[in-house]
């Protein structure tokens, strides 16, 4: 390209030769360029989540401590009055026992009539320790 169709002017034999012309900024500048991230904010800050997360975990630490409260009291109900009827339980369990005896007894006598020196209710073992049965039904509903 030559300095016609550059600069509009004949004439010139170097480049050194032409005139300064620098391009500036409009009148009243060039607009702001925006470069930085620009999130909008939506939701409330770290603080307030902070905050709010606490106080809903402090309350749960509080809804289970007065269930633990709850469930320890039901408890100690519970077992006082297990212990309160425990000696009515044992009276009925003892009398049960002694009249299950009874017929296991006479069921023996009537069993073993025929053989000789047999002594009835005597521990077959020899141990000399009384234990009670095994299970609430006595050898004589078994068989």
């Amino acid at each position: 390209m030559t300095e016609v169709t550059i600069r509009n002017q004949r004439g010139m034999t170097s480049v050194k030769e032409m005139p300064i012309l620098q391009d500036g900024p409009p009148p009243g500048g060039f607009p702001a360029v925006r470069y930085a991230r620009r999130i909008p904010n939506s939701g409330p800050g770290g603080a307030a989540v902070f905050l709010v997360s606490s106080l809903v975990i402090g309350f749960g630490f509080y809804q289970v401590g007065q269930g633990n409260i709850h469930r320890r009291a039901m408890k100690a109900e519970k077992i006082a009055a297990r212990q309160a009827i425990l000696p009515l339980i044992q009276a009925e369990e003892d009398a049960r026992f002694v009249k299950e005896r009874r017929k296991q007894l006479e069921e023996e006598k009537a069993l073993m009539a025929h053989v000789p020196g047999w002594k009835v209710g005597e521990n077959v073992y020899s141990t000399g320790r009384w234990m009670p049965p095994a299970t609430g039904k006595m050898m004589a509903e078994l068989t």
